[in-house]
């Protein structure tokens, strides 16, 4: 998290897009967590909301694109492939194709929910020649509910951590004032008592 934070305290807007789309093409930048990232620097006003969420929105789908042209471009050879075999075996494909025809676009719409199978889904759609139009109308449609959720999640826990951050200020305060006049009771007593002897 701390690179994630190092790209995105300079440039935040094209920080979040780089991100998405990285962590689209394979390196450990999780869409998930980028997303909360996002609805957290809303939440403590790094970025503004309608073009933070324009900007994730179109990082989100360029990087679905990237895989759906990846697998379309190398069909069914994509199991051999150095760079994204390790994403989706031949053994993954035939169950995943024969799952695609049968569901199509119902596949995508689901699909994309499932972390594990998100990226092996897409490269599913690109081997099956699926339309491109299909796909992206399908993933827009379904990355909304994603981009709702995560940036949604994001957002609750920057006004969570806001709140809790007031409450311990508050708390800070009290405890002070305690310890101010525990201090001041136990210097009356000491008083009191070299008094008496």
């Amino acid at each position: 998290m701390t690179l994630q934070w190092a790209i995105i305290g300079q440039f935040p807007y094209a920080g979040l897009f780089s991100l998405l789309v990285l962590g689209g093409i394979g390196l450990p930048f999780p869409e998930d967590a980028t997303l909360i990232l996002c609805g957290f620097l809303i939440s403590v006003g790094v970025v503004r909301p309608v073009p933070a969420l324009l900007v994730v929105y179109g990082g989100l789908l360029i990087a679905d694109l990237f895989l759906f042209f990846v697998g379309r471009k190398y069909g069914r050879m994509i199991v051999t492939h150095k760079r994204f075999r390790h994403i989706l075996s031949s053994r993954k494909l035939a169950v995943l194709e024969k799952k695609f025809n049968e569901k199509g676009i119902l596949a995508i719409l689901l699909g994309r929910h499932l972390i594990g199978l998100r990226a092996q889904l897409f490269l599913v759609a690109g081997v099956t020649r699926m339309s491109p139009l299909r796909f992206l109308l399908a993933d827009a449609f379904s990355s909304l509910f994603t981009i709702a959720l995560m940036v949604g999640a994001g957002y609750m826990g920057g006004n969570s951590m806001q709140v809790l951050q007031k409450d311990i200020g508050k708390i800070e305060h009290v405890s002070i004032f305690i310890s101010v006049v525990a201090l001041v009771c136990y210097l009356f007593i000491r008083y009191r008592r070299s008094r008496k002897d």
